[in-house]
């Protein structure tokens, strides 16, 4: 399987992102807890406008991680490792088992009580935070393992999007909502007239997002609609998408996903923090990304080869699938994400978060730990 230039620069990216990601988080949690835990604290809550600090990078910036996550989609079902069902066949069938299983695994504990709302967190895989691990194994790991790990993190990202739009939207203000999705439309037809100005669909987009924030219907989701009504063409260096996508590559990476770490890792740890891991939330959570997940990925993804709706790529043993179902465990991005949105009690909130991090840290460990033991030595 030949690993195109655009995939390459797209895993180094990722793989820094990691980096920076894992260095954040520390650094948050040190402040948090440190002699300056008043004046860091007080730094996300400042008012800008109408809302916090926090507030604008979880619905604002968090949009062009979002929009970055589309136009990454957009490529792979055009010209990628989505675009055929032969191709799409085997990180679909592990991104559906790495989404159901653990959903199931929280819903068993939490079903019926105050936190059911949560079962949505341990169903994400943080692309970031996973490829930084794989990267750690150097040129050992194969093309074709590190291409299903980011096709299911991608098709991932997108089942934790639909459960956004479906299950964490309240109330909705159908005007608001038809005048963003009327934007939309406008786009739509300005791409089929082969419009290949970035300007009027930034513009839209802004647009957009402004409606779509006073509609009900959480503003991040505009990324993902603008992504695809932006012309990919035939997807060449030249086309508006291509610029856009990687333009955005390192703002997101060293930006605007360090900024999201660090303005909702900033958790005070109380002497008393661990009796928290006994709540049937974290437990949940914690079995959910540990367990639920790379069972699911396992599972399903050996269902669909055996029942031969999709094939095993060459080089790849179902030991390396199981290890990277493993890191599919790691959650942080989207999980905080989808906690902040299921949740309104600080104790939830913060349960959840450290419950995530734990999981996410036990996942990363595990998953480098069995994927060096089973994967071929350098030569």
């Amino acid at each position: 399987m030949k690993e195109t230039n655009l995939f390459k620069s797209f895993f180094e990216s990722e793989k820094a992102g990691g980096i920076i990601l894992i260095f954040a988080t520390l650094s948050s949690l040190l402040l948090a807890n440190s002699i300056f835990q008043t004046e860091y604290l007080q730094i996300w809550n400042v008012a800008i406008g109408n809302h916090s600090l926090v507030h604008w990078i979880n619905d604002g910036l968090m949009t062009i991680f979002f929009l970055l996550i589309g136009l990454e989609l957009e490529r792979e079902v055009y010209i990628g490792e989505l675009s055929t069902l032969k191709k799409a066949a085997l990180p679909l069938f592990g991104a559906l088992g790495g989404m159901v299983v653990p959903a199931l695994i929280y819903l068993y504990f939490n079903f019926g009580t105050s936190t059911q709302s949560g079962a949505g967190i341990p169903m994400a895989t943080d692309i970031a935070f996973a490829i930084g691990i794989l990267s750690l194994l150097g040129n050992r790991v194969p093309t074709s393992l590190k291409i299903f790990l980011t096709a299911l993190a991608v098709i991932d990202d997108l089942g934790a999007i639909i459960i956004i739009a479906i299950f964490y939207t309240s109330t909705i203000s159908f005007l608001n909502l038809g005048i963003a999705l009327g934007i939309m439309g406008v786009l739509f037809v300005l791409n089929r007239l082969k419009v290949n100005s970035l300007f009027p669909y930034i513009i839209g987009g802004i647009l957009m997002w402004y409606f779509m924030l006073n509609s009900g219907v959480h503003a991040t989701i505009t990324g993902v609609l603008l992504a695809f009504v932006i012309p990919f063409g035939d997807g060449k260096k030249e086309n508006i998408s291509y610029k856009l996508q990687h333009f955005l590559h390192n703002p997101v990476a060293f930006i605007i996903l360090p900024l999201f770490a660090l303005a909702n890792t900033c958790i005070i740890i109380n002497s008393d923090w661990y009796e928290g891991l006994t709540h049937s939330n974290s437990i949940g959570i914690i079995l959910g990304l540990i367990i639920g997940k790379p069972l699911g990925i396992w599972i399903l993804s050996y269902l669909g080869v055996t029942l031969g709706l999709c094939i095993l790529p060459k080089g790849l043993q179902w030991k390396n699938i199981f290890g990277a179902g493993i890191l599919g465990g790691i959650g942080f991005t989207m999980s905080i994400f989808i906690t902040l949105l299921a949740f309104d009690t600080d104790s939830d909130i913060v349960n959840s978060k450290i419950a995530i991090l734990i999981a996410s840290f036990i996942a990363a460990i595990s998953g480098f730990v069995i994927l060096n033991l089973t994967l071929k030595p350098n030569k």
